[in-house]
């Protein structure tokens, strides 16, 4: 079976620390796959990620529109549209958008767990639009 979703149908998360939205096209919940998440991420201007790492997790993230800079132990590196950006499980990595910032996410295996190293666990707090709180683990 083949799942065809648009994003305007599909719940929007909402991070609860102000500036970055999500849309999952790919998991559990929506195509009853467990091994990966998929979707796309909107962040504004200035907003970033807490400083981080995921324990069993291979993560990427392609720019489609807007400029960032990804922070690991080597240094930051600005990236761009047309940038795949690939980061190793337990990598220590932080993304800040420069501009507004559109980018696909992949993330896999599902059964990962988040350890923050600059943040709060707020940061890793999601809102539906319908009012739901989602847990990013």
């Amino acid at each position: 079976m083949a799942y065809i979703f648009h994003q305007d149908e599909l719940p929007k998360l909402v991070s609860t620390v102000p500036g970055r939205e999500r849309v999952f096209f790919v998991s559990k919940e929506l195509s009853d796959v467990d091994h990966m998440l998929a979707g796309i991420m909107r962040y504004q201007q200035g907003a970033k990620s807490p400083y981080h790492f995921h324990k069993n997790c291979e993560h990427f993230y392609f720019i489609m529109e807007g400029r960032a800079t990804v922070e690991t132990p080597e240094g930051v590196r600005d990236v761009a549209p047309g940038d795949m950006v690939f980061i190793p499980a337990e990598e220590k990595h932080r993304l800040r958008a420069v501009d507004p910032l559109f980018y696909f996410e992949f993330q896999a295996p599902n059964r990962f767990q988040t350890t923050i190293l600059d943040g709060t666990p707020d940061d890793l707090l999601w809102e539906k639009v319908d009012g739901k709180i989602w847990v990013q683990s």
